[in-house]
């Protein structure tokens, strides 16, 4: 089966950065899933942090039924929940736990729209006629590609984000998460009480104060590096001292190890280091995994390969992103490996190609109307 993989669709978000709610930037995607006879969405499809639960479908709307009308009676669309839509799946996982203990999850659960809400239901109607499944927390693709969000690298990322010192402080004095033979359900303990948090502000109040929370880590590195730096020097030097001291007492709190390295290089490798770690504890070895959550699609040409493989072997691939982030990306189209509008494709056999389905487009384009 021909397969379409794409993750962090973040349909919803505030500021209109999703970009596969405009008919024209998601028409190559559409596109490509002729002849496909299935769409993974791999989490983050769906931006809960930024849009109340019971908006999120009309924001998906065109897309999921262009796309299950691209797909036909005979395909399917699979959504994994990430950590921005975690309440997606989160329903289900709590309908479980009332009637059996944690430990239940494996790499790859079934999830019953049923059990999962109204939302999924949906989800459910929109992609007709093709049909909709969902899984949690990963899925086999094929016998040797194994697709997950990635969000539980952040238990193990050095790039100092909300969400990593949110974790870090779960980990260090909450729970504990075995550094060998764990679960996802370990990882579960210590990362959806954060996620239930901030799904919950969103819906029971103002999300434009999460929202803008959600941005802090992207205008930090935006303040204190590129061209932040360039056009505020003094305050960028200002800003880096207070910065190199709260990493410093980050990591001495003992919720690192952190990186005060904010380049591109250190974004990349705290992210593929996180992943290899998380794939090391809960003993995945398939010959391909494929994961987002980062934006950073990739390996591309100019990579090293020997990051993006872990040491058991598996060749990691990111399906990068479909959010508009000018702060990532380069000047001319398609330079940068955060450039929005990335899928992989996989066939019945063969290693995963990455697609780049907006490289063609520039800023003028995908900028916010």
């Amino acid at each position: 089966m021909r397969t379409i993989v794409v993750s962090d669709l973040h349909l919803g978000a505030a500021s209109g950065k999703d970009l596969l709610r405009r008919p024209e930037l998601r028409a190559p995607l559409i596109e490509a899933l002729h002849g496909a006879g299935r769409l993974v969405i791999l989490g983050d499809g769906l931006e809960l942090r930024e849009a109340a639960h019971r908006d999120a479908a009309a924001h998906a709307e065109g897309f999921l039924s262009e796309a299950g009308a691209a797909l036909g009676p005979g395909g399917e669309v699979l959504v994994l929940g990430g950590n921005h839509d975690h309440g997606l799946i989160a329903g289900w996982i709590d309908a479980r736990l009332q009637s059996e203990p944690s430990g239940f999850l494996g790499l790859s659960e079934p999830v019953d729209p049923e059990q999962a809400g109204r939302l999924a239901l949906r989800l459910g109607e929109l992609v007709a006629p093709a049909r909709l499944r969902m899984a949690y927390p990963g899925a086999w693709l094929r016998d040797d590609v194994f697709a997950i969000h990635g969000h539980y690298l952040d238990l193990h990322s050095t790039t100092p984000t909300f969400e990593r010192l949110a974790a870090g402080a779960m980990a260090r004095w909450v729970v504990q998460l075995p550094d060998a033979g764990a679960r996802p359900d370990d990882y579960e303990a210590a990362l959806a009480p954060i996620y239930a948090f901030l799904h919950q502000l969103t819906q029971r109040s103002d999300h434009a104060a999460v929202s803008a929370g959600a941005g802090a880590s992207a205008r930090a590195w935006t303040a204190l590096a590129g061209e932040g730096r360039r056009r505020h020097p003094v305050r960028a030097t200002a800003l880096g001292a207070a910065y190199l001291g709260a990493v410093a007492l980050i990591n001495a709190l003992g919720l690192g190890p952190v990186d005060r390295d904010l380049s591109g290089s250190a974004l990349r490798r705290g992210g593929l280091r996180g992943m290899r770690e998380v794939l090391r504890r809960l003993g995945v070895d398939a010959p391909y995994v494929l994961f987002g959550h980062t934006h950073r699609s990739g390996p591309w040409p100019q990579d090293d390969a020997a990051e993006w493989t872990t040491p058991a072997g598996s060749h990691l691939v990111n399906t990068g992103s479909w959010v508009y982030q000018p702060h990532f990306l380069s000047a001319e189209p398609n330079a940068s490996p955060y450039w929005p509008g990335t899928a992989v494709e996989l066939d019945t056999d063969g290693p995963p190609r990455l697609l780049r389905l907006l490289g063609d487009r520039g800023h003028p384009e995908l900028r916010p109307g």
